[in-house]
This record gives structure tokens, sequence and C-alpha cells, in this order.
């Protein structure tokens, strides 16, 4: 017989408890609050201490609880002053967006709902196909396009590499055969992020069948050269099926000739998939949309609502044009998951259906929740503001005799670097990395560093909808202060 007395057999509060886990979840709730509205008291980024990394490292799986209030006292002193400080408008060295309250109250939402969205009829997955038909209409995608939310877009162009494979000739054997017979090759520009280069070497492609096409002066991809690299692998007995572009490469923000590449991947007969990570988000601006030009003829797309458009991490997405051809890349038919057409296992296809998760979690809500609390005309204000600081920024470097813009400013990346004529290149580099190593530290700001053209150059991307003019002159006035003091020292 079942003995169910015990009030710690469910991890539920009891009688009383509730109402005092209530006032520690309303302290958290203010906590987070505060430190939000306060973030620009604090620094951008500090390290975390010895003791705490070692606190960590060495702490022991508990056997007894403690409860709530406690646990939130350590987040508060071990995490909250400690995390990346993507937040703070100070924070330009990485694409991170900054996230907004509305997210995070979505995100608690989210979270005391605990739906498994992998499928099943309910709410949740028709707020998610809402919100993925929204996202594919802001895109120039037709309504009828699949998608869905996955963790950001190294899974969304994992998913487009898999669905372009199947969708080549034959391709659909793949699934039961492999790849190993076949030579299919596919292309991005040199600048493409590394995660499409990783998706053809998890899809069983190898990272050699894609082709890096070189670059132009703009730092755009050569199209010229990439139908010459086509015919040249058709002339080889391999197999082009997919060239990539990129709206908003990951060190200068360039964005490729989308235009262009669908009409040569029309021509050839190939999948057109753009990485958008975060330049897709430039549609939401009516002044910089006809920048992304093309980008609606693309076979697929992979981008981030976490980066430009602030939703909290993680919530990328994926969009297909050709709902069959995404089916059938991933559809799959186990018995103890089949579809009814009525009750709780109605409502296919399912998401799982659309990608490799089974359980996925309501990343749609928070991202229903920031297009319908700021809706798009105010966010794409945001996406203007933010390039109208990287121009000021630009325009600050111009000003400085010691310092030097080094790529065009396309968007929102700034890339400049020290400069001075009594140094060497390699003298110039280990000058700009120590520097930007130096205003991160100090908490001031946070740039980061790429190259360009072999040099070591100082990258900030503004992508935080709390960075403003003075925090992009802080961060410049931090560079040159630190450089004047490396150079008298």
């Amino acid at each position: 017989m079942v003995d169910d007395t015990d009030p710690f057999l469910s991890l539920d509060p009891q009688g009383a408890d509730w109402d005092r886990l209530r006032v520690t979840g309303h302290h958290m709730l203010d906590m987070m609050f505060d430190n939000l509205r306060d973030i620009r008291e604090h620094p951008v980024w500090q390290p975390l201490p010895d003791d705490m990394r070692s606190g960590f490292r060495h702490a022991s799986v508990p056997e007894h609880g403690v409860d709530a209030a406690t646990f939130g006292e350590a987040f508060r002193e071990t995490v909250l002053p400690y995390s990346v400080g993507n937040r703070h408008p100070g924070f330009m060295g990485w694409v991170h967006g900054g996230g907004t309250p509305v997210g995070m109250l979505a995100e608690m939402l989210a979270a005391g709902l605990n739906a498994n969205l992998g499928g099943r009829d309910h709410a949740p997955v028709e707020v998610e196909r809402m919100v993925v038909r929204w996202a594919a209409t802001l895109m120039g995608f037709p309504e009828t396009a699949s998608g869905l939310f996955v963790t950001g877009s190294s899974m969304a162009n994992f998913i487009a590499v898999i669905v372009a494979s199947r969708a080549a000739k034959d391709g659909l054997s793949l699934r039961k055969n492999g790849v190993g017979g076949r030579s299919l090759v596919g292309y991005a520009a040199r600048s493409a992020h590394g995660c499409v280069s990783r998706a053809f070497d998890l899809a069983g492609l190898g990272s050699d069948a894609l082709r890096l096409v070189p670059l132009d002066k703009t730092f755009r991809m050569d199209t010229a050269a990439l139908k010459a690299m086509i015919a040249a692998d058709r002339e080889s007995g391999l197999e082009p099926f997919l060239v990539v572009g990129t709206a908003g490469t990951v060190d200068v923000g360039a964005i490729d000739p989308l235009d262009t590449i669908a009409g040569i991947a029309a021509e050839e007969g190939v999948w057109f998939h753009v990485d958008g990570a975060f330049g897709a988000m430039a549609a939401l601006s009516p002044r910089f949309k006809e920048a992304l030009s093309g980008l609606e003829k693309a076979d697929s797309l992979a981008f981030d609502f976490h980066k430009w458009a602030q939703v909290p991490y993680d919530a990328g997405c994926a969009i297909v044009r050709d709902p069959a051809k995404h089916a059938a890349a991933f559809a799959q038919t186990l018995s103890y998951l089949s579809r009814e057409d009525r009750g709780l296992a109605a409502g296919a296809p399912w998401f799982c259906d659309l990608g490799p998760d089974l359980s996925r979690g309501f990343r749609a809500l928070k991202v229903w929740a920031t297009l319908s609390v700021y809706g798009t005309h105010r966010l794409g204000k945001m996406v203007d503001h933010c390039c109208a600081v990287a121009r000021h920024l630009a325009e600050r470097v111009a000003s400085e005799p010691t310092l030097e813009l080094m790529a065009p400013v396309t968007l929102d990346i700034v890339c400049f670097r020290l400069r001075d004529p009594a140094l060497t290149e390699e003298q110039l580099d280990h000058l700009n990395g120590e520097v930007v190593k130096d205003v991160q530290e100090s908490g001031l700001a946070a740039p980061s560093t790429t190259r360009i053209d072999g040099h070591l150059v100082i990258r900030a991307a503004i992508v935080n909808h709390r960075t403003m003019a003075a925090d992009v002159d802080r961060m410049v006035d931090a560079v040159l202060s630190f450089a004047a003091k490396r150079r008298s020292g």
C-alpha cells in the first residue's frame, strides 16, 4: 500500500510555505528589476574571484536542500555581479542582445507553465506557429512557410543544411543510406560564421565539402568567383547543392549580395540559404531593409531573436519556404508518438517533425511578448538607433589621429585600431590586443578583437538597445587612455 502522507513527497510548498515562497519570489523579482534599472552603475564585466570560482568547481552535490531564499542570496552574491555583461550598455564586443524586463517576465511565465513543445495539441504550440508565421512575413517569406524555434543560428543553420541536402536529387535516400556515396558540396563566403562549416561536419558531409568563396573589396562574397567554383566542381563530378549568403558577417557586419546570389542559385538549381543571425533583423527598419534585398528569395533562413530583437537567450529561428521539403527532412513515426485526429495527440505536424529535438521549451512565448509589447515599429526604431550610434563611433574614430577605421560600417559593427608609425605590425597587434583587455578589465566597456586583412583590430558591435552615443565615446576614451599609459610605460 502506498503511503502518500509524507509532505516531502511532492516538491510543491505545503500550507504556509506557499506564502513564504511568494515573498521570496517577489524579492527575487525586485532584485532583478533593480539590477536592470541600475545597470549603468555596475561594471560592464568583472572577473569571478578565485575563491568563488573554486567554490563552484569543488562544490558537492547537495544531499539536503536549503530554502529558496538561501539559494536566491547565493545567486545574488556569486552570479549576478559576474555575468558576461551583455545587458550593460557598455558591452560591445560580441553580438549579444541586451534583453528586456518584458522578456524576463515572459521567461518566468514559460517556466511556470513548463510546456513541452515537441508536439501534442495545446495552446503553446499554436503560439509558436503564430510567431513563426510572423517571423516569415517579416522576412518577406510567404505565410505558408515552415519553421521552428531553436537554441540559436548554429542549430538553425544546421537544420537548413540538412533540409537542403534532403531536397537535392535523390536526397531523401540520405536518411537511410547516409552521405558516404555522394559528393555533395556547398558554398559560402570566407567571412561566413564557423557554425556553417560545423553544420557540414555534423551533417556528415565533411567540412571540406563547404567551399569558401573569396570576398570582394567590400568584404562581401565575390559572386563571379562563386559561379566559377560551381562550374569547376561540376566539371570534377561533384554535386553542388547549396549556397549560403550571409546577412551581417560576424567580423564587419557586411551583407553578401543576396539578390545576385539568389539568381545564381536559381540558375544552378541549388538551394539558397541565408545566415541572418543578427543582420536579418535589419528588416525591422524601413531604412535598412533594402540592404537585405534578395533575402526574401531564399529557400531557408536562420536568424536569432535573442540578438538585435532583444529577446532573452535563447531564441533562434529557422524558416523554410517549402513546408513539405522541411517535413520530409525530419519527420518520423514512432508508435508511442502516433498522431490522432482528435484528443491530445492531434495537431500534426508536430515541431519534432521539423527538427532534431523532441523535448522543446516554450521559447516562442518570450518572442510573442516582445513583439506584442514593443511592436515592430518601436523595434525598428531601435535598429535605426543602434546603426546611428555605430556611425557616431565611426566618426569619432575618424576624428582621432591615433585611430583608424578598418572596414566600412554597413549596419552596427565598427572595426578600428590604434595606429602608431613607430611600431611594427606585430607590435601594433600586441598593443591593440592588450588595450582591449585593459578596457574590459576596467569595467568601463567591453569591446572585442578580430582580424581584418591580417591585422588585429578592435571590434565594437552596437546591438544593445541601452547603448547610447555617450557609451561609445566612453569606450573610445578608455581605449585612448590605456594606450597612452602603455606607450608611456
